[in-house]
C-alpha cells in the first residue's frame, strides 16, 4: 500500500489509452471526473481493492484516506473492515485522477454510501492530510478518536505514512530500550508463546519489547529460562 502519486503526464496517458486499443485485456484509460462501475473482485488492504469493470481490472487507491500497512498494527482489521463492506459487490467509483503506480484513485460509493467515509467514520483507516479535499472528514476521524473506535482503541496508534518511513513514537520508542546491559529480548508472540532472542540470532533486530504487555530484557539466557522463556525454535 504505496502512497498515492502525481498524475502521469500527458504522453504517458496517451500511451495506456494505445495500448487499451491495441492489446484486449488492457484497462481504458480514465481521469479526473470519470466515473467506474464495476464489481470489486479483490481486497488488498484497508485503502486498496480492485475491480473489474466492463470486462476489464482496475486498481483502485481509495482517495483522502490511509490505512494500516501490512506489518502495521490494525492492519488486518482494516482489511476486513474494508472486506465487509465492499467485497464482491457493485460499486461506483468517483474518479480523482490515476497514480505512477497505474492505480485509479477515487471516491468509492456503494449505493449512497460513501465507502471512503465510513472507513475514516469508523476508526479503520486516517484522514490523508497530504491529499485532503474535504475537510469534513476530519470531523468524522475526531469523533472516531474520541469514542475510541477501531484503531483509535489503541493507546498509540501511529499514522502509515510514518510507519512507512521507519518512525517509531516516543512511548513506543522508551519501552523499547534495553535496561543498562541486559539486552536478550523476552518476547510474547500472538499465541502468547514467550521467546527469548539473543543479539545475533535471526529475528533479533526486528524484535520490538513492549514491557507494558508482559515483555521484558533479560541479562542472560539462564535468566530467561528460569523466567519461562524458551530459544527461538
Amino acid at each position: 500500500m504505496n502512497a498515492p502519486a502525481r498524475t502521469p503526464n500527458f504522453p504517458v496517458r496517451c500511451a495506456v489509452l494505445f495500448l487499451a486499443l491495441v492489446f484486449p485485456g488492457v484497462p481504458q484509460a480514465v481521469g479526473a471526473d470519470d466515473t467506474l462501475l464495476g464489481r470489486v473482485d479483490h481486497i488488498a488492504d484497508g485503502d486498496s481493492l480492485t475491480i473489474t469493470a466492463d470486462g476489464d481490472r482496475y486498481r483502485i487507491r481509495l482517495h483522502e484516506i490511509d490505512a494500516p500497512e501490512h506489518d502495521q498494527p490494525g492492519s488486518r482489521a482494516s482489511r476486513q473492515a474494508l472486506a465487509g463492506k465492499v467485497d464482491g459487490r457493485y460499486v461506483r467509483v468517483t474518479v480523482e485522477t490515476v497514480d505512477d503506480y497505474g492505480r485509479t484513485v477515487g471516491k468509492v460509493w456503494l449505493g449512497n454510501r460513501d465507502i471512503n467515509r465510513e472507513m475514516v467514520r469508523e476508526g479503520h483507516a486516517w484522514v490523508y492530510r497530504q491529499y485532503l479535499r474535504d475537510d469534513s472528514l476530519l470531523a468524522d476521524e475526531a469523533a472516531a478518536r474520541r469514542a475510541k473506535r477501531g484503531l483509535w482503541s489503541r493507546a498509540d496508534p501511529m499514522p502509515p505514512w510514518q510507519w512507512r518511513h521507519g518512525g517509531r513514537s516516543a512511548a513506543q520508542a522508551r519501552r523499547e530500550q534495553p535496561a543498562g546491559e541486559c539486552v536478550i529480548k523476552g518476547n510474547i508472540s500472538r499465541s502468547g508463546a514467550r521467546i527469548y532472542h539473543q543479539p545475533g540470532d535471526a529475528n533479533y533486530p526486528q524484535t520490538r519489547i513492549n514491557t507494558s504487555a508482559g515483555e521484558r530484557w533479560f541479562c542472560s539466557a539462564e535468566e530467561a529460562e528460569r523466567a519461562g522463556w524458551r530459544r527461538p525454535r
